[in-house]
């Protein structure tokens, strides 16, 4: 079976949207509202450990920083 060069340049675009969707859907980024008002954006989604009561997190840089579960006030996703 021949596929003629626009039924191409139509899967050729999906594969194309498939890809930037699948791509997209696993770099979202999180913002951390504190109690002191700071605004807080990581890359990627913040963690939270039970144990120690701290959560940890990657700047832009990805660069690992830690914060106390109380000083936050909330967590949205962006």
């Amino acid at each position: 079976m021949k596929l003629s060069a626009s039924s191409k340049r139509v899967i050729l675009a999906c594969m194309v949207a498939s890809a930037a969707l699948s791509l997209t859907a696993c770099s979202s980024n999180y913002v951390i509202s504190t109690d002191d008002g700071h605004m807080i954006t990581t890359h990627g989604k913040p963690v939270k450990d039970n144990d120690t009561g701290l959560i940890s997190y990657k700047d832009a840089d990805g660069v690992t920083h830690q914060m106390n579960q109380k000083d936050v006030k909330e967590i949205i996703e962006k």
